[in-house]
């Protein structure tokens, strides 16, 4: 899968090229920002029209994932549906796949600023959850936190100067006491690292994880 292996608060994790967390130990999958249903929730508001797949192209996504990792539980980190209803909103077909993915896995629904309530799809909602040494929610907290914050809302995106031209990836960005998760879904903008908002949450010593066709980790460009 072309992954990285990373250590992050005592836990063995792996960052997948996908822009999931892999959590061997745990059997976890860990998702952020899938924003669901946003061609949907676009075209209903007057938006600018997009190819109504992106749901489909994310599902395809997480299913490769679960089944190249064989996760066993899975967390979702808020922002899951573009808007509070779109889950039930949804055509029967893409639900009906969320709850074939759902089966024979503990299946947890962090709430994010886009989905706030419960869901109508299986599985358990949650403001946050703790695992082990992890704690995971949406948004990172203000200020000093306890080691093992994992969280997603910001889409880091990290802007490179390769050889006179500029490329721009979405990564992971961590350091000894958080771990942010780039966006999972299609159709996803991002918050740059050089950012006032992530340079103040993140350490100096702070690395990126670029995902794309492989994860490599380097020192988090500011």
């Amino acid at each position: 899968m072309n992954t990285h292996p990373f250590s992050f608060c005592t836990a063995q994790l792996v960052a997948c090229p996908s822009g999931a967390l892999y959590w061997p130990e745990k059997g976890l999958l860990v998702v952020s920002d899938l924003h669901l249903g946003k061609s949907a929730r676009l075209s209903a508001v007057g938006g600018a029209p997009l190819p109504p797949y992106e749901t489909r192209e994310t599902l395809m996504r997480l299913e490769a994932d679960l089944d190249a990792t064989g996760a066993q539980s899975v967390i979702c980190l808020g922002d899951s549906f573009d808007a509070p209803g779109i889950d039930a909103a949804l055509p029967e077909d893409e639900q009906l796949w969320i709850t074939r993915l759902q089966a024979g896995r503990n299946w947890i629904w962090i709430e994010g600023n886009h989905d706030p309530g419960p869901v109508a799809l299986g599985g358990t909602h949650k403001a946050d959850f703790s695992l082990g040494p992890l704690v995971f929610r949406h948004i990172a907290c203000a200020g000093p936190v306890s080691a093992g914050e994992v969280s997603g809302h910001y889409h880091p995106k990290a802007r490179l100067d390769l050889r006179g031209r500029s490329l721009t990836k979405p990564c992971f960005l961590y350091d000894t006491q958080r771990l942010i998760l780039p966006a999972y879904g299609a159709y996803t903008g991002g918050l740059h690292t050089h950012s006032a908002v992530l340079n103040k949450l993140m350490q100096p010593e702070a690395r990126a994880i670029l995902i794309g066709t492989h994860a490599r980790a380097i020192p988090m460009p500011r």
